[in-house]
């Protein structure tokens, strides 16, 4: 603002300008506010937030004149002060040295005149005004620190929104003499190693009218090679074209404008030009030249280029570590060779394929190839390339067979397949572009091809660096495969096992049996668990249900030989603790397996009412559970006893052997047995899981078939996750007696 106050700031307390004058004091000493103050050039502090000028010192005051208190606007301060550019226009309605600086952008040296004319409500006498007439002032500014975009500091007053400006009267311009600083100009000018140029556009083309030394220094061409000519003479085959219409357009709209472009010397010799243009205006605001200032910046673009090639190569680097763990980690949790092909296809796409197809040979080095997997960027392409088969060239059965590399594909498929319309069509489809196919190998051994594409129009042209990574994914892939392939053997040979060991429920006059038997996820499709059921010579039915510890091809041999063995015993007529006792001997005996758990029960003959005998004896195993016609349910618990195996030599020691209970069997009841499997599951109580399967079976209606009692138990018991296999047993007494078995 501007009235009749005297230049000072407030004097009713710390001041924003005494802050910054204190804060700079503690750094430069004590006495920096004195010195400013008397200073003889005009020193200014502006408040960048709010634009205006927050101290004075008093060469300043002096300048503006006594009408113009503070804080004043920088416009109303400069003309206070008669501030004009060169032409004579007003600080206020140019670009002006303050405005700037109030922007955040430093000031390096700018020339202002002090015109008496353009002053506006001073008071200064007539000899201050003749006195500062026709001075030229060398204008300088900067942030004290920090820019001007940052934030404000909390509390007091922050040093990072503040500015400083120092208006420098240049010796011997005095009066309106501005030809000593014209010359001072054109000197510094010539005698610069920064290249100028200055050209004319009132003319047509915009033509070059002065350069100085430097720009023959620094292109080759002459003062008469150029003058007359448009600087595009620069120019050459590789000049970006959008970097040269940026030029274009900024001098089109009379704006600065600095790009960095290829540019060619006389000889032919590309550089890199950074190019600096302003446009110059006369007094009246006509746009008179172009001002150009070129620097030679091609070390610094080539140290830029190498760098950014450096970091584009490292996370090349990454990337392609990223994608061999995460392929590798999709891979090894396949446990076969359909699995692990998905797992290996999706794992690829889109990372470094638009379209991935892996296919393997029906047996390791010869035989027809299979297409398992397929993975596409869209669900159509999948159809698409199932169909095309091959891409490219696919590795034979021989062992040299070589990765191929084919960068560029022809854009139509009768290009491709004149022969085939059908793999043409499917061909236009997938829009091939580039395609690798790299053979699958494990020990010596192709095992199948693994085929990677891109699409039209985005996806990238395949070099050899990306073949080669593609070889390393198809070499751990067969690794992969190999296992796979050897675990689908094992697992063969499990399955085997399992028909040849688990029986299949005979059929009983007088009774209804039924069993399941479910894998768990850690085993081979076999494990431990077994179930028995059979006709004994005397009219019984034996019954049995065990484990075997372990989850392995050994478990499950081990179970086949106890089963065995339980059964000859059992055949004999033996009691159901006697038996257990004698496979206990034989297992310890013979070593034929750790430890193991099992019921063994005989279910006698009914009697003239229909009602049986239950006889049975418990090694370690889960309690079974009898279900009465009356819906009562009953735990099978009485004489338990240690594991098979557990106590060394239990059964040959006088009056320690295991014992039977026995129970009677009403026509209607319904003897239910089980392994571990169903009720220790993990992450879960296993008394609440036992609770759960006994509400289940003790839940079953009075007429529920064996049938029904296993499938009731397995759709309400079975564990979210099955870690263990699980055996089931259920017999069921016909409701009316019937005639005795014969076996």
């Amino acid at each position: 603002m501007v009235d009749g106050g005297p230049v000072a700031a407030p004097v009713d307390g710390p001041g924003l300008a005494e802050m910054v004058l204190d804060n700079a004091a503690r750094t430069a000493g004590s006495d920096l506010p004195r010195v400013l103050h008397g200073a003889p050039a005009a020193v200014l502090v502006i408040d960048l937030d709010s634009r205006s000028v927050v101290y004075a010192n008093a060469a300043a005051m002096e300048l503006a004149g006594d009408r113009v208190r503070l804080p004043v606007d920088i416009d109303d301060w400069g003309d206070a002060a008669g501030l004009t550019d060169l032409g004579g226009r007003r600080m206020s309605q140019t670009r002006s040295p303050l405005s700037l600086v109030a922007r955040g952008v430093p000031v390096a040296g700018e020339p202002v005149a002090v015109r008496d004319a353009a002053r506006r409500g001073s008071t200064a006498t007539s000899e201050q005004r003749e006195a500062s007439e026709g001075r030229l002032l060398w204008a300088t500014g900067f942030a004290l620190s920090g820019v001007a975009d940052d934030p404000p500091a909390v509390g007091a007053a922050s040093l990072s929104r503040l500015a400083l400006v120092v208006f420098l009267q240049l010796a011997g311009t005095e009066h309106g003499d501005r030809r000593h600083l014209e010359v001072l100009r054109d000197r510094a000018v010539v005698a610069t190693d920064m290249s100028f140029t200055i050209t004319d556009p009132r003319q047509d083309d915009d033509p070059l009218i002065w350069v100085n030394p430097s720009f023959t220094k620094l292109t080759g061409y002459t003062h008469d090679d150029v003058v007359g000519r448009n600087c595009r003479l620069l120019q050459g085959p590789n000049t970006d074209r959008g970097t040269v219409l940026r030029i274009a357009d900024a001098l089109r709209r009379r704006e600065p404008i600095t790009e960095v472009l290829l540019n060619y010397r006389k000889d032919g010799t590309a550089y890199w030009n950074q190019v600096s243009i302003t446009p110059v205006f006369d007094g009246n605001g006509r746009l008179v030249n172009f001002v150009g200032v070129q620097s030679d910046v091609t070390e610094r673009v080539t140290v830029e280029q190498e760098r950014r090639a450096a970091l584009a190569e490292a996370e090349q680097a990454r990337s392609q570590l990223r994608l061999l763990a995460e392929a590798t980690t999709q891979m090894t949790g396949a446990l076969d060779v359909s699995d692990a092909c998905a797992r290996l296809a999706h794992a690829l796409v889109p990372q470094l394929a638009d379209l991935c197809a892996v296919d393997v040979l029906e047996r390791p080095g010869a035989g027809g190839a299979q297409r398992l997997a397929v993975a596409g960027r869209e669900n159509g392409d999948e159809s698409a390339l199932r169909e095309l088969g091959q891409l490219g060239e696919p590795p034979g059965a021989d062992t040299g067979a070589d990765p191929v590399l084919l960068a560029e594909l022809p854009e139509r498929g009768a290009d491709r397949y004149p022969d085939d319309p059908v793999a043409a069509a499917a061909y236009d489809r997938l829009r091939l572009k580039s395609v690798m196919v790299v053979p699958i190998r494990a020990r010596g051994r192709v095992l199948g091809a693994l085929t990677l594409a891109t699409q039209q129009p985005y996806g990238r042209r395949y070099s050899a660096s990306d073949l080669h990574l593609a070889a390393d994914i198809a070499g751990r892939a067969g690794l992969t495969v190999d296992n796979a392939r050897l675990y689908e053997v094992e697992h063969a040979a499990a399955v085997t096992l399992q028909r040849s060991l688990l029986p299949v429920v005979p059929r009983v006059e007088g009774m209804r049996l039924a069993a399941r038997y479910l894998v768990g996820v850690d085993g081979n499709q076999v494990g431990g668990d077994w179930y028995d059921a059979l006709n004994l010579p005397d009219g019984a039915v034996g019954i049995a249900v065990g484990d075997v510890v372990g989850h392995d091809l050994r478990a499950a041999a081990a179970m086949g030989q106890l089963r065995g063995v339980l059964r000859s015993y059992a055949w004999d007529g033996a009691p159901p603790g006697l038996v257990l006792d004698r496979c206990d001997q034989l297992v310890q005996g013979l070593e034929m397996a750790a430890m193991a758990t099992a019921v063994y029960a005989r279910i006698e003959p009914a009697d003239e009412d229909g009602v049986r005998l239950l006889r049975y004896a418990n090694a370690g195993h889960p309690t079974p559970l009898l279900l009465l016609p009356d819906g009562k349910l009953t735990r099978l618990d009485g004489h338990r006893s240690p594991m098979i195996g557990a106590v060394p030599r239990l059964g040959t020691r006088a009056g320690v052997g295991r014992e039977d209970a026995a129970v009677p069997m009403a026509p209607g009841s319904t003897l239910f047995l089980y392994t571990d499997g169903l009720t220790d599951a993990v992450g879960e109580d296993a008394d609440e899981r036992t609770e759960l399967l006994e509400r289940t079976v003790a839940g079953m209606s009075a007429g529920a078939d064996a049938e029904d009692v296993v499938e009731q138990v397995l759709r309400v018991c079975t564990p979210a996750e099955l870690r263990d296999d699980v055996a089931l047993l259920a017999v069921r007494l016909d409701d009316r007696p019937a005639g005795r078995s014969d076996g």
